[in-house]
């Protein structure tokens, strides 16, 4: 029935002004989504209906074969989809506002023809199925053109906040009005103390983040997670300046982690970051755990002064350094066991499972190596911290 659908869209397209005032009222009514969250001014809501409207009218009266020219009617579904996506309106109520939408077209349209007596029963129930295969089709073009935009929104808060995160890890929040934009934005305080956390970032998921966000909760302590491109970061402010609770928590994290001394506010996070992440360089590849820098500070001091630890090396390892792989292992393994055992042959053979006068002779041949006499008892400060951090320390041979 085109001249019949032409004649009544044509004649409900002359009052579609009093109709867009009707439409309006009964979204306000019946779609309570508007109302509540408040989020789409009065003004768009009319201007959007009135534009919907009279594309639903104009395209009831064309010939649905010509595909390029009826897309052209879409223009004003995809502009409010877009729209209201940038509102944060839900997509449930703006469908929804397009069926309350659809059914008036068609009680419109119904009520014209009554007026004018002009279509049969047959052609009413055409131009019923005409116009809610317009209404799903532009309901279509409105959930794409919605869904396009909030991806887009989702990539810009997503690169919001990663630049946000940058900021924080290199100390803008000593300026007040970022770290009063960046608490806002990740929900944490300004003031009070502050640990951070850095781990393995191959384990690093959204799953982790939300488990280690959700336990810290329960325990009454707020944090803040982002997954980086080598590693899982965390911002946890504590209730006091303990970090038990913390580090009990972190146990459900795959690989290795690292937490900071505690720091005051967000204008020291990006040295609690550097801590965190010196703390994670700590721990030997082979030998995964959660450590905090406050127990790791001898491994932290000599890998963060790489001029210290040459000097201490050479001191104490030189010759050590020149010799096969295997035979180095050894050697440096009863050192280790020497000197944790206060220089005792005995009981570094006891840990090393091996006999007393093997230990000694080791201990010898690293004496002729090093040119350093190995004393029993009291052990040099240097010494003992060198082998501490032998684990982390990078034990290659001179070229």
């Amino acid at each position: 029935m085109p001249a019949a659908a032409h004649m009544l869209a044509s004649s409900v397209l002359a009052r579609v002004d009093d109709l867009t005032d009707e439409l309006v009222r009964v979204i306000n009514e019946q779609n309570p989504g508007y109302r509540q969250l408040n989020v789409v001014p009065e003004d768009d809501l009319w201007k959007s209906c009135h534009d919907n409207l009279e594309r639903v009218l104009q395209l009831v009266s064309q010939d649905g074969d010509d595909a390029e020219r009826v897309a052209q009617f879409y223009d004003a579904a995809r502009a409010t989809g877009q729209r209201r996506a940038h509102q944060r309106l839900p997509l449930d109520d703006l469908l929804r506002s397009f069926r309350i939408g659809g059914r008036m077209v068609w009680q419109a349209l119904i009520a014209q023809a009554r007026a004018e007596d002009e279509a049969d029963t047959d052609d009413l129930l055409d131009l019923a199925t005409r116009v809610w295969e317009l209404v799903d089709a532009i309901s279509s073009q409105v959930a794409a053109a919605y869904h396009a935009a909030e991806r887009a929104l989702v990539r810009a808060d997503e690169q919001r906040r990663a630049a946000l995160w940058e900021g924080l890890l290199q100390g803008r929040a000593s300026d007040a009005a970022f770290a009063y934009e960046a608490s806002r934005i990740i929900r944490l305080p300004v003031e009070g103390p502050y640990a951070a956390v850095a781990a393995e970032g191959r384990f690093a998921t959204s799953d982790l983040t939300e488990t280690l966000g959700r336990k810290l909760d329960e325990t009454g302590i707020r944090s803040a997670w982002q997954v980086r491109a080598d590693a899982l970061v965390g911002l946890v402010s504590l209730p006091g300046r303990d970090t038990a609770v913390l580090m009990k928590t972190l146990t459900v994290v795959r690989g290795s982690a690292g937490v900071s001394l505690v720091v005051d506010g967000l204008a020291e996070v990006h040295t609690a970051y550097r801590q965190a992440v010196l703390a994670l360089r700590t721990v030997p590849h082979d030998k995964p755990a959660v450590v905090c820098l406050a127990q790791r500070l001898p491994e932290a001091l000599l890998l963060s002064s790489p001029e210290l630890t040459g000097s201490l090396m050479q001191q104490w390892l030189c010759g050590l350094l020149d010799l096969p792989d295997e035979e180095r292992r050894i050697l440096v393994q009863t050192l280790a066991s020497w000197v944790e055992t206060g220089g005792s042959a005995t009981r570094a053979a006891q840990v090393l499972h091996c006999h007393r006068n093997t230990v000694l002779n080791r201990v010898r041949r690293i004496e002729a190596l090093t040119g350093r006499c190995l004393p029993g008892g009291e052990i040099p400060i240097e010494l003992a911290l060198v082998v501490r951090a032998l684990p982390v320390l990078p034990l290659r041979r001179r070229s």
